[in-house]
């Protein structure tokens, strides 16, 4: 199941019938009461959330889905006109899965919603506790500790940061991270690992020095 919550009529009907030929099942929506209204009864795999909204914007709408532990586990990507590097950052560190700008291509969006859910879909398998220095990362309780201070990271982040320690030393470069972080080939969001680990630096301060960057390739954990 597929929640669709984009005010403009076009849009909505053709990323409707798109998914539908997909064989989605879909609900969507023109206003952010009708959405809230749908979540009382149900949720979905996955939603697509428009940013520019009557009655309130779509990243105030994502904040209140990631501060309720009812909802704070449902993926979402945001579709938007919105395509500065600003907005992405902004939209990423309000909890989005992914980010995608318009004007976009049915096909594209398609691929990206698939790889989503496949990444939820994982298993939780072969998670530790993993450690360097005074980092501390729990895969089984997502959490991150930096000198006993928690870090809060959006699901990209968590799994773009553990990804890098379990490789420590060995760089990565961002055709590997697009594809085991989220699915995706190059050609299709470049940017959007380099806008990843900017953030994920940001907010571990000083244990973001660790990441290092290589120039023309990657990253790597050293």
């Amino acid at each position: 199941m597929i929640f669709i919550l984009e005010d403009d009529d076009n849009i909505r009907k053709l990323i409707s019938y798109s998914l539908n030929s997909q064989n989605f099942e879909i609900k969507d929506f023109a206003l952010p009461s009708d959405l809230w209204t749908a979540l009382e009864n149900c949720y979905p795999d996955l939603l697509l959330l428009d940013i520019m909204l009557p009655q309130e914007d779509g990243i105030s709408i994502l904040k209140k889905l990631r501060s309720n532990p009812k909802t704070s586990g449902i993926p979402v990507i945001m579709l938007t006109a919105k395509d500065s590097e600003y907005d992405v950052v902004t939209g990423l560190d309000a909890g989005a899965d992914d980010y995608v700008t318009k004007p976009f291509g049915m096909l594209p969006l398609v691929s990206r919603i698939k790889a989503v859910l496949r990444r939820y879909e994982k298993t939780d398998s072969h998670k530790e506790l993993l450690q360097a220095g005074d980092l501390k990362i729990d895969e089984n309780q997502h959490t991150v500790f930096y000198s006993n201070q928690q870090i809060f990271l959006t699901v990209k982040e968590f799994d773009l940061l553990v990804l890098l320690i379990k490789n420590r030393g060995n760089v990565l470069t961002r055709e590997q991270l697009l594809e085991y972080i989220w699915d995706i080939s190059a050609d299709v969001e470049s940017r959007t690992v380099d806008v990843h680990i900017r953030t994920l630096r940001q907010k571990l301060g000083d244990a973001g020095n660790s990441i290092e960057t290589i120039r023309g390739v990657g990253y790597k954990f050293i």
